[in-house]
């Protein structure tokens, strides 16, 4: 099953240490050497041209960032493929862990999710109700 990892934190302007970078680079070249890791990508400040396009009643209402309100920001993704749960959590703990290790004043969460694809939806419209 694919599940996207999204990691979200408070955006301080502080840059993440080089070596808690180099650390996520090594992890990210094992995982894709392993076919494991599909997908990432990391995302600028919001500052630099952050936008919201909202939905309410059938109309559009576009608002520029940053957004004050906003304490915890998403900061970036990533999308695995895992044959169990239990194997998307360990990767999602050793990630975090990276954090914890080199960057420990860095607050945040990764939030992991499976991910919807055909099968699912085929599972779903089979299942009764």
């Amino acid at each position: 099953m694919q599940y996207m990892f999204l990691v979200s934190g408070v955006e301080t302007g502080a840059a993440p240490p080089q070596r808690m970078i180099d650390e996520i680079e090594n992890l990210t070249a094992q995982e894709m050497a392993a076919g494991r890791m599909l997908a990432r990508g990391g995302l600028l400040p919001m500052a630099m041209g952050a936008a919201r396009i909202e939905s309410r009643r059938g109309k559009l209402k576009l608002t520029d960032g940053p957004f004050a309100e906003t304490k915890e920001v998403l900061g970036g993704f990533s999308i695995f493929e895992f044959a169990t749960r239990e194997e998307a959590l360990a990767a999602a703990q050793s990630f975090m862990d990276l954090h914890s290790r080199y960057w420990p004043e860095w607050e945040g969460v990764c939030e992991m999710r499976p991910m919807f694809g055909f099968e699912a939806a085929a599972a779903v419209s089979a299942s009764p109700s």
